[in-house]
């Protein structure tokens, strides 16, 4: 069985890669990752546009969630689905990160086949579907089926190049459902437990596959703010990092914070991904972070990249009931649907930093605890 990479080899693979600089994308036809992945509703068409878009503006990387329930019904036609998205994705000139499990279902519905419900106005990502679903995360019944969908798409994409790393599960244990606009409930506490349990199954389950890539799944949580905090101390978040070949992180911050969470974190000496950021209502921005996570080598995925049916422009419920600009200020997202930017300096500094130095990074003092070396 494979072992967890040594901080040295992670390193020199991530030396390798010069800067990356990314997204999660969802194409703007598509209201969740069902809608993306099933036959009736896989869109190369504005898949390639909306690839287009972001490459002129400087991304090369991308993140993006795969659904278990349209392998358990269709796995012949989904395989054939990732490999025509890389190929577009690769023709663009993107790496692609791959994520097999997500507990983000704030529709509150478990994941289902056919046409999805449209988007419900004024509700932030108002149809976002889990994978494998909560339900069956807290079947332990169900893994037997996890873990051959998971062994299945890493045994087929374990030596792809295309293929930047594996994230073997998007926040675990998230229990939120967007009850309204403005209002928040909780799934079952159980989830926690058996997301906890099933993560570290995963981590097991792909090393015995053996991917050429590397492996890794996010620490999420940031509580409310208090002075002197440690982050991400959660049992969930702390197996996470302990576990992972690089580190992964979310942080929908504000600039403060985010730089005292790559400062604890570059104490774990391993390659650091920040695969969601980007929320403009809270101060975590692209003019203030994006220069701050290319000066300490940290690649940046920010949530979103074209305005669509997830409605990811809209704030969170939590900050939705204390905004009052969330019309004109967009929460997540840089393109609108025809491919005019939210904000053109935003795309302006992408491009700049991109042209100054392809392989980013810098030594920046007070971001280390050893010298970043420059890619």
């Amino acid at each position: 069985m494979k072992e967890q990479w040594s901080r040295e080899q992670a390193q020199a693979w991530y030396q390798q890669k010069g800067w990356l600089c990314g997204f999660n994308y969802l194409p703007s036809t598509a209201v969740n990752w069902t809608d993306i992945w099933q036959e009736e509703t896989f869109d190369a068409g504005t898949i390639e546009r909306e690839l287009g878009w972001a490459a002129d503006a400087g991304y090369n990387t991308l993140r993006i969630n795969l659904p278990f329930i349209v392998w358990e019904h269709d796995r012949n036609g989904l395989m054939a689905r990732i490999d025509r998205f890389l190929t577009i994705a690769d023709a663009h000139g993107f790496s692609t990160m791959l994520t097999l499990m997500d507990d983000c279902g704030f529709s509150g519905d478990e994941p289902y086949l056919g046409p999805q419900k449209p988007p419900v106005p004024g509700k932030h990502n108002s149809q976002a579907a889990a994978s494998p679903g909560r339900d069956k995360v807290c079947n332990p019944d169900c893994w037997a089926d996890i873990e051959r969908y998971i062994r299945d798409v890493v045994r087929q994409f374990r030596e792809d190049k295309r293929v930047l790393l594996w994230d073997l599960y998007n926040e675990p244990g998230n229990r939120g459902i967007f009850a309204t606009g403005t209002q928040e409930v909780q799934y079952d506490a159980k989830l926690e437990t058996c997301a906890h349990a099933l993560m570290k199954l995963a981590f097991q389950w792909v090393r015995e596959e053996d991917p050429t890539q590397p492996l890794t799944v996010c620490a999420w949580r940031v509580p409310p703010e208090e002075e002197g905090e440690t982050f991400f101390q959660h049992p969930l978040d702390q197996t996470a990092l302990a576990l992972s070949d690089v580190v992964s992180f979310h942080a929908y911050t504000h600039t403060g914070r985010m730089t005292a969470m790559i400062q604890q974190l570059q104490k774990l000496g391993r390659p650091l991904f920040c695969t969601e950021w980007l929320a403009r209502h809270v101060g975590s921005t692209i003019e203030e972070q994006l220069p701050l996570m290319y000066a300490a080598k940290v690649a940046p995925y920010q949530w979103g990249l074209v305005r669509g049916k997830t409605q990811t422009w809209l704030p969170w419920p939590v900050v939705m009931k204390e905004s009052t600009d969330y019309c004109r200020l967009w929460f997540h997202d840089v393109f609108e649907e025809n491919g005019i930017p939210f904000s053109r300096r935003e795309i302006a500094l992408m491009q700049y930093l991109r042209k100054i130095a392809p392989g980013g990074g810098c030594t920046l003092p007070g971001l280390q605890n050893q010298p970043l070396q420059a890619g």
